[in-house]
């Protein structure tokens, strides 16, 4: 542990703090992490803009091409979040609580068990709908066998014969409460350990209309399992399926809807327009900051760029990209986690610099130290959440830790006076603009460019001076990030490389022949009414 705060990291924490602190910043913001963090986090619009043709406006569509790009657009977010979301499952349908769907839905099920009550108690029972009930449930337990299961499809087609069965009500031999013990068994034998309990309890039941109606209700939440199962099952499978019509429905919904590509040209040529810039103010980095000579900036490192942007955003005032927004969600909660690992960050980095290295060394109370500070950052997120006033808590709390921890080693407590500066510098924490704060989240961001640009490389990089207490936390949200972006890339990475193409040639920075074949014809795909 004491050698991610090592003192190179807690001499550069101190610096940041000191009485010159404003002129340090300055120096700090031209470093490459401080410049980095900086433009991502700014996020606004280049101010100088290159013109580029707009695209063709929107035509009119009839209510049947509307209800199509409709259907085309759910059918599309239901196969992304299945690759995509490894917790996706179907879930029963709940109609909500005295809607008109669920009076009527109510109604019409009471109608028809007080119609099958009413010929169960005829003298003699009437079975018509009994048989129609008992046909449904025989194809509702052989959808559910796979191909092997050839013994349980022919007990099941034995004893379920509705010709039989009809012919034994004709008779006045029918015994519906065998067909139910047969039935319930069969459905013991099929459902998930989760329904054992619902199905004992059918067990229970004695009179007729009410086990029929518990066991298609049993019967329907076992239809959710076997769908869920079959998700599971097939996930694997469906990752290059799912990149195709994800692509094939999105060029569709292009087609009848062309400006459908606007904010993602606007988000991708802020990224290029502010990374040529940002390279520009590197040392070496070529032509002065206004000319227009400079590095062209790579196609990857540009996506990759813009992506960290992402983790910046103003969701309330800027819209979101487009072939990105069924990840939104995703993404504001990335951002959330990230925006409370850099707090949960900065204030362990502040309370070790100050604590002798003998505890920071100590990985259980460092583990203790960072749960109680996370504990008290769980609301984070939520907007009656007011920063200030927790990290006033958390550096009693942190001080209440750091003392008992400190006498239990052997070392002196911390003066009043020591006290006062640990929580003065925790509460300082609350402002992004707090030094410590910023380093805390250009190393984060940092590192997540580096694990980006290492391709599909199964192992992270190394995490930089400073995160080793988060480190754990930091690498879960990386992967869930770089998972994210590299889905994305490879559905929607021609229409990128179509955009950044044409920005390339408003740059003057290539001519139309340096164009590769395939973003070439993306590029026509995407521009021929300019061309």
């Amino acid at each position: 542990m004491s050698d991610n705060f090592d003192k190179s990291n807690i001499n550069e924490a101190e610096k940041s703090k000191s009485n010159d602190s404003e002129q340090s910043l300055e120096d700090a913001a031209e470093g490459s992490d401080e410049a980095l963090q900086k433009k991502i986090k700014s996020g606004s619009p280049s101010t100088q803009r290159v013109q580029r043709p707009h695209s063709s406006p929107p035509r009119f569509v009839t209510v049947d091409e509307l209800l199509e790009t409709a259907k085309g657009v759910t059918n599309m977010v239901l196969a992304h979040e299945i690759v995509v979301n490894g917790d996706f499952r179907i879930k029963p349908v709940e109609l909500p609580e005295n809607s008109l769907e669920k009076r009527v839905k109510e109604i019409v099920h009471k109608a028809f068990w007080d119609c099958l009550s009413v010929q169960l108690s005829e003298d003699p029972p009437t079975y018509d709908h009994a048989i129609k009930l008992v046909g449904e449930i025989k194809e509702t337990l052989l959808s559910f066998l796979l191909p092997g299961h050839t013994r349980l499809r022919n007990q099941i087609t034995e004893v379920l014969d509705l010709d039989l069965i009809k012919q034994e009500a004709e008779n006045g031999a029918l015994d519906i409460s065998k067909l139910a013990e047969f039935i319930i068994g069969i459905m013991g034998t099929l459902c998930a350990p989760a329904r054992d309990e619902e199905v004992r309890k059918l067990k229970d039941i004695k009179e007729i209309v009410s086990l029929f109606r518990a066991i298609f209700s049993v019967l329907d939440l076992m239809k959710v399992d076997m769908a869920n199962f079959a998700v599971s099952s097939i996930r694997p499978h469906l990752m290059q399926q799912s990149v195709d019509y994800e692509r094939k429905k999105f060029q569709e919904l292009l087609e009848k809807q062309p400006n459908s590509l606007d904010f993602v040209t606007q988000w991708l040529e802020e990224a290029a327009d502010d990374l040529m810039k940002y390279k520009k103010a590197l040392p070496g980095g070529g032509g002065a900051a206004g000319s227009g000579d400079g590095p062209v900036p790579n196609p990857v490192a540009v996506q990759n760029y813009a992506y960290l942007k992402l983790l910046k955003w103003d969701h309330l005032q800027r819209p979101f990209p487009e072939t990105v927004l069924m990840d939104q969600s995703r993404f504001q909660e990335l951002q959330l986690q990230l925006e409370q690992l850099t707090v949960l960050g900065a204030v362990l980095l502040v309370t070790f610099s100050m604590a002798a290295s003998g505890i920071s060394s100590q990985a259980n109370f460092a583990e203790k130290l960072k749960m109680i500070v996370k504990i008290l950052l769980t609301d984070m997120h939520l907007p009656s959440f007011h920063l200030k006033d927790a990290l006033t808590m958390v550096g009693e709390k942190v001080c209440l830790e750091v003392n008992s921890c400190l006498s239990l080693c052997g070392f002196t407590p911390f003066t009043t006076d020591k006290e006062t500066v640990l929580k003065g510098q925790i509460q300082a924490v609350a402002s992004p603009d707090d030094p410590i704060r910023r380093i805390m989240d250009a190393r984060i961001l940092t590192f997540l460019e580096t694990y980006l640009a290492s391709g599909h490389q199964k192992s992270l990089p190394a995490v930089p001076g400073g995160l080793g207490p988060v480190q754990k936390e930091l690498e879960e949200v990386a992967v869930k990030f770089v998972r994210l972006v590299n889905y994305n890339k490879m559905v929607f990475s021609p229409y990128y490389d179509a955009i950044l193409t044409l920005w390339l040639l408003l740059q003057d920075k290539i001519s139309l022949w340096h164009i590769n074949y395939p973003a070439l014809n993306w590029f026509y795909i995407l521009h021929m009414d300019w061309i």
